[in-house]
């Protein structure tokens, strides 16, 4: 598996790279930021871990760009804590988003995640007469669309995989670290809350069932 690095700091970067190599995987780097976007669309790489603040151009821009003619995975790197950034990044495409300083364990993770995702849904899918496109983390019903969260996706995707069926929450926490790390449960509520709503705005008012002590079933 081959990474493209899209990095300003120089250090950063070869801290990035040593740890991709370290991990198993080949990997390549940008440091000519202005053709970025034709590295992008000419690499052979597996996926792409872009910075989102460099020199010349914004990274969310270079997303949209790329996001016109590729379907590679993107995880988005970034100073920034703002939600709006990571909604912003995420409804330009992006399959993840990290903020530094990361883990290194579970900055990996992530990348086995996203790249198991990008393997197993490289088709389109739909969800009744809705179209779900896990590129765009989006779900699109006639003229209609809803952009999904980082989050609110892979709860989506868990739940659809395993559609009619019990999905615990345990099982929804574990999927959205892709390990078995506490993740706070009021958290998964204010998800599961959110992903409802977009589904009753494309006309989907209760697609998500609630069994009490059990889990959720995606109808």
């Amino acid at each position: 598996m081959k990474i493209l690095i899209i990095e300003d700091d120089s250090a950063l970067r070869d801290e990035l790279a040593l740890l991709l190599k370290n991990a198993g995987y080949e990997t390549e780097c940008v440091t000519d930021f202005a053709s970025a976007v034709v590295q992008m669309k000419s690499s052979s790489a597996d996926l792409i871990l872009l910075d989102i603040n460099l020199p010349e151009v914004n990274g969310e821009t270079l997303l949209q760009d790329f996001r016109r003619q590729s379907s590679t995975p993107v995880i988005m790197l970034t100073s920034r804590t703002s939600e709006l950034d990571e909604v912003l990044s995420m409804s330009y495409g992006a399959d993840d988003f990290i903020t530094k300083p990361y883990n290194p364990t579970i900055l990996l993770l992530r990348i086995s995640a996203v790249l198991k995702r990008s393997a197993k849904t490289g088709t389109s899918q739909t969800y009744h007469d809705a179209e779900v496109s896990t590129v765009k983390g989006s779900l699109t019903r006639g003229s209609s669309e809803q952009i999904l969260t980082k989050n609110e996706m892979i709860i989506f995707q868990l739940l659809l995989d395993r559609i009619g069926e019990i999905v615990t929450r345990d099982e929804l926490m574990t999927a959205l670290w892709d390990n078995d790390e506490f993740v706070n449960d009021n958290a998964l509520s204010v998800n599961i809350s959110r992903l409802r709503g977009k589904l009753a705005e494309l006309g989907y008012p209760d697609a998500i069932e609630t069994r009490k002590k059990q889990g959720y079933v995606l109808k």
